[in-house]
């Protein structure tokens, strides 16, 4: 998630001081990701140096204005016209989880999916109890329904994908799929550009 590019999309829109921006973030996105004072002014320091915002002198409240300048509502601009950028392979823990469970001598993966599964189904039906609930009526009830919507539609794929992995899992016999350590030492570094892309 990009506080960067949230905050100076609020920022477009007039100057606010650094609580002022946290409340409008969490208007924004029905508050499921929070974002600490901390990492709002540390974020707004460093727009300011690359020249995205300014900041005014305190008011008499001693709130300190920060307002975007031509180059941040520029950026704004760029990030909302263009696709997010994800990185090229994430790592997934999950993933990670049931494909070590599957290859580890002992390790059950059968388990190992089915307590995943239970979990992001419980994970689910109370995603979906929280959405039967909200409103669409406000601009704020509007934006936290779409966050919900986006985190159902990622909770379902993981569910149909823990369906898929032990659905393959169990068209192998169980000690086929565990895997020795490798007796051949592997060799130090980083490793080269064609075996990076490779696993890509």
């Amino acid at each position: 998630m990009s506080v960067r590019q949230s905050l100076l999309a609020i920022l477009a829109q007039g100057p606010c001081y650094g609580y002022q921006l946290r409340h409008e973030f969490a208007r924004r996105t029905g508050a499921v990701w929070p974002l600490n004072v901390g990492q709002i002014y540390n974020t707004l320091e460093r727009l300011e140096r690359d020249g995205l915002v300014s900041r005014d002198e305190a008011d008499a409240q001693g709130h300190v204005y920060w307002e975007i300048t031509p180059a941040g509502a520029a950026e704004v601009a760029l990030w909302l016209a263009g696709p997010v950028e994800r990185p090229v392979a994430p790592r997934d823990e999950l993933a990670i989880k049931v494909a070590l469970a599957a290859t580890l001598p002992g390790a059950d993966a059968a388990s190992v999916i089915q307590a995943e599964h239970a979990a992001v189904e419980a994970r689910l039906a109370e995603l979906r109890r929280i959405r039967s609930i909200r409103d669409d009526h406000g601009p704020e009830d509007l934006a936290h329904s779409l966050v919900l919507d986006s985190m159902i539609f990622a909770a379902e794929a993981e569910s149909r994908w823990l369906e898929h992995a032990g659905a393959r899992l169990a068209e192998h016999p169980q000690h086929a799929l565990a895997l020795a350590l490798d007796v051949d030492r592997p060799k130090r570094g980083r490793p080269g550009r064609v075996e990076r892309e490779a696993l890509v």
